[in-house]
């Protein structure tokens, strides 16, 4: 009797358990998975819809320091313009000009007294002696008049040009005279052998001067 007792306790202690507590297990494991994965995807909407979750209802949200403390990433793009970074946005700039000082040489127009009705007599003669009419001269007139007012002294700050053919430089008339920022004739004399070389006559040469501005 005691054996046959412990054989119906043996047989008890094995029997599987019922339906109803596998139904209770199922139900809490399906649970569980069913929490994780809402869990799973609430975590994911949050990142995906506001990155900042919370930035738009917390009055008190503070984005913080995203570069720590380092100076916003510049860009450069082309030659004229950058781009500033500064965290979720950038400011499209244009490089600031360098303006270059045109440099000096130190000359300065000597003081002398301009007589541009000498000047213009003695072109006269030198025009008749290179074989052109009146009507050169009167070319040559309007040209030199328009570029320096006959005067000798005539000086362009801006280009460097000087003297009554304003050349440029001025000391390219030394090859006519050494007294070339002084000497009317001087000038003339070179003036003439440029536009005899560039132009042919002076009517050519009042002829660009006209159409371009300069000669």
């Amino acid at each position: 009797m005691a054996r046959h007792a412990g054989s119906d306790e043996i047989g008890e202690a094995r029997r599987p358990p019922t339906s109803g507590t596998r139904k209770q297990g199922g139900v809490k494991q399906a649970a569980s998975v069913t929490f994780a994965f809402l869990a799973s995807v609430s975590f994911l909407l949050v990142n995906v819809v506001d990155p900042y979750s919370g930035a738009t209802a917390s009055p008190d949200f503070n984005r913080g320091d995203r570069f720590g403390g380092e100076q916003p990433q510049t860009v450069e793009v082309g030659d004229e313009h950058s781009i500033a970074i500064d965290q979720e946005g950038y400011v499209v700039e244009k490089k600031p000009e360098v303006k270059i000082a045109p440099a000096s040489s130190g000359w300065a127009p000597p003081a002398v007294t301009p007589d541009p009705g000498s000047a213009q007599a003695y072109a006269a003669g030198a025009v008749a002696a290179r074989g052109w009419g009146s009507s050169e001269f009167d070319c040559l007139v309007a040209l030199w008049s328009k570029e320096s007012g006959w005067r000798v002294n005539a000086y362009n700050a801006s280009s460097g040009a000087y003297g009554i053919p304003q050349a440029l430089p001025g000391s390219k008339m030394a090859t006519a005279g050494a007294d070339w920022e002084t000497n009317a004739a001087t000038q003339i004399e070179w003036g003439l052998g440029y536009i005899t070389g560039r132009y042919g006559t002076p009517c050519g040469a009042w002829a660009h001067s006209t159409d371009v501005g300069w000669y």
